[in-house]
């Protein structure tokens, strides 16, 4: 029963995000809701739904790979604090290549987030899940987040592949002059230095869910994240 579980979130999480714009559904909840009300709806049952993944593969049968050593556990405390800042300094920022960004309010010259990734909530998955998997060793969680790191890595492909086609090369070669998709790439190479300070607010925002993360580990996924 704890493999079947296992599948059935999988299964039913996975479905939650391709089959609501197959069949229509998406753009019916957008109508009535609007574009900001379907959002909400979608992020809060996501939510729920990747809770219950994760509470289901850690219900499923233990087929251990490999042991968990302190340089894992350690690996995913630096991992997150990046994570948790990509996802909130990421949603809802002038954006025009990712899919949690707007559309609006973007500048070529002063990118913010943009600047050190176009895609920071699709990199703040793949660290999430990366660190994951090095740190839970049973087959139950390296299938659980390596199909998240899958996920990630290519929906990068094909969300780039998709606003470059869009967008075509001139513009898109103009509006990402600056930006780079492997995160700091663009500093790196000397493309991009950061002009602005970070919105306190959302700096604010993620420290508190950094906390809450810390805090609610234990209690909500049954493991503690202290190293």
């Amino acid at each position: 029963m704890g493999w079947l579980e296992f599948v059935m979130a999988m299964a039913v999480f996975l479905a939650s995000h391709r089959i609501p714009a197959a069949l229509g559904v998406k753009q019916t909840l957008v109508t009535a809701l609007g574009p900001k009300g379907y959002t909400l709806l979608f992020s809060v049952f996501s939510t729920l739904l990747l809770f219950w993944v994760i509470w289901a593969a850690g219900r499923a049968p233990t087929v251990t790979l490999w042991d968990q050593t302190i340089a894992a556990r350690w690996a995913v405390n630096i991992a997150m604090p990046f994570s948790i800042l990509l996802v909130v300094f990421g949603t809802a920022a002038p954006n025009p290549f990712a899919f949690e960004g707007r559309s609006t309010g973007y500048d070529p010259e002063r990118p913010g987030i943009v600047g050190i990734t176009r895609q920071p909530l699709l990199w703040a998955l793949l660290l999430w899940s990366g660190a994951h998997i090095w740190a839970n060793g049973d087959l139950a969680h390296v299938i659980l987040f390596g199909i998240f790191a899958g996920f990630s890595g290519l929906g990068m492909r094909i969300v780039e592949t998709r606003r470059r086609r869009d967008m075509g090369e001139d513009v898109w070669a103009q509006m990402t002059r600056r930006t780079g998709l492997v995160p700091f790439s663009a500093l790196i190479s000397g493309r991009w230095a950061p002009s602005q300070k970070p919105p306190l607010m959302r700096l604010g925002i993620a420290i508190l869910a950094w906390i809450a993360v810390w805090y609610l580990h234990a209690p909500v996924i049954g493991v503690s994240p202290a190293p």
